[in-house]
């Protein structure tokens, strides 16, 4: 699989993206999660590379080859995506999103529903929805799943780690605290059909906002998992099992 390196600059922050470059109407955007960069995917890209899809694998800001910027709200990494697809001039796209990349492509299926064909969101930390949530969540320590999978992505992949602009953190963290309605309220305007992937222990999908978001996105289903957070890593055979025959991918292609 030969990818291409480039970049996109748009006010003051330059997003590193890579692109098959193959001839497909619908390309598959893949977005990775908060600490990571975009080879998480490459295993994945080169199995949808071998159908024939086009992928494009961005760096969201402050990641990877991106360049860090001064603000990092939740809201940013969706529009980023975004900015990608409209630079590349691409009219419809299917999109990936691992946990804090889940949360990037809802915003751009939420801004842009014509543009995105199909959506998978992979244990994406949903917001607090009101203020009776936040007193809960500010008391919460990271658990030892948690505390696990940090430590294997520094292992397995240390270059995103040590790329990673660690003042995202704070910010990450005042964010999660903060209740985040109009996400809620926009979620129906999603149209585009939708898998949402949530794992099992250690993973980090409440499954009370889960059961409130199948009510609100009107083509939605949700396929479980037994690992913990990182399905496309931990369970890949799983995850490419549930995620290429909802891309339209045959699975027998090899």
């Amino acid at each position: 699989m030969n990818l291409t390196a480039a970049r996109m600059a748009f006010g003051g922050v330059e997003i590193a993206y890579r692109d098959s470059g193959a001839v497909d109407e619908t390309p598959v955007v893949l977005v990775h999660g908060m600490g990571g960069d975009g080879h998480t995917w490459d295993r994945f890209a080169r199995r949808l590379a071998q159908t024939g899809r086009r992928v494009i694998i961005p760096d969201l800001r402050g990641h990877g080859r991106s360049s860090h910027a001064d603000s990092y709200r939740f809201d940013e990494f969706g529009a980023d995506v975004l900015r990608l697809c409209e630079h590349l001039e691409l009219s419809q796209v299917d999109l990936v999103g691992h946990s804090l990349g889940g949360y990037a492509v809802s915003c751009v299926a939420q801004e842009r529903p014509e543009l995105v064909r199909r959506l998978v969101i992979e244990e994406c930390p949903l917001p607090l929805r009101s203020g009776d949530e936040e007193l809960r969540l500010t008391r919460r320590f990271p658990t030892l799943p948690e505390l696990w999978h940090a430590t294997t992505s520094l292992i397995r992949h240390p270059r995103a780690v040590l790329a990673f602009d660690r003042s995202m953190t704070r910010t990450a963290l005042e964010q999660f605290r903060k209740p985040n309605p109009e996400w809620w309220d926009r979620l129906a305007d999603i149209t585009a059909p939708t898998l949402v992937l949530r794992g099992g222990p250690g993973g980090m999908v409440d499954l009370a906002k889960l059961d409130v978001l199948l009510g609100l996105v009107a083509d939605c289903t949700v396929t479980p998992f037994a690992c913990g957070h990182s399905i496309h890593r931990d369970r890949h055979r799983e995850f490419e099992a549930a995620v290429l025959p909802f891309l339209a991918v045959p699975c027998g292609i090899e």
